[in-house]
């Protein structure tokens, strides 16, 4: 019996086996996949604290821009603020690091009218992933865990 490709008689039956040669079929599990089909773009989590600083200005004004901005994007998870520094808290999803930091870098300027945030300036930005964010808080070394959630002062 010779096995042939489903298809292959309709197009021509054009093959490029010897007349007689058997093709072996083979079977893929539901499920699995070929090295060359992993999708290399999947959205992985990772662990933001945004700080900015800059001219004094009053509590009040600052901790009503922060719950404006919490309020706004819930994925915020916490604000520790003074009157001239913030640091912001918060999960991303991304396909990776350069793309979770340059939504960081605009976070700031992007809701600086709609939040009524300072004019302050980012003056740092740590992106880690959920792996070593875990990691770091196992070890005792790391940002402690983002709790209790909201904005408080430093």
């Amino acid at each position: 019996m010779r096995r042939v490709r489903p298809g292959a008689a309709s197009r021509g039956g054009g093959t490029s086996r010897a007349a007689g040669e058997e093709r072996t079929l083979t079977s893929v599990a539901a499920g699995d996949t070929y090295e060359a089909e992993e999708p290399k773009d999947l959205p992985r989590l990772w662990h933001v604290t945004l700080s900015v600083s800059g001219d004094e200005a009053p509590l009040n004004d600052v901790r009503r821009s922060l719950e404006q901005l919490a309020h706004d994007h819930p994925f915020l998870l916490t604000s520790r603020y003074a009157g001239d520094h913030a640091e912001i808290r918060y999960w991303e999803e991304a396909r990776d690091l350069h793309d979770a930091a340059a939504v960081a870098l605009r976070l700031w300027g992007e809701h600086r009218q709609t939040a009524k945030l300072p004019p302050w300036e980012i003056v740092g930005l740590e992106v880690i992933d959920r792996e070593t964010y875990h990691q770091r808080i196992a070890e005792g070394y790391g940002p402690q865990p983002a709790t209790p959630v909201g904005v408080h002062p430093f």
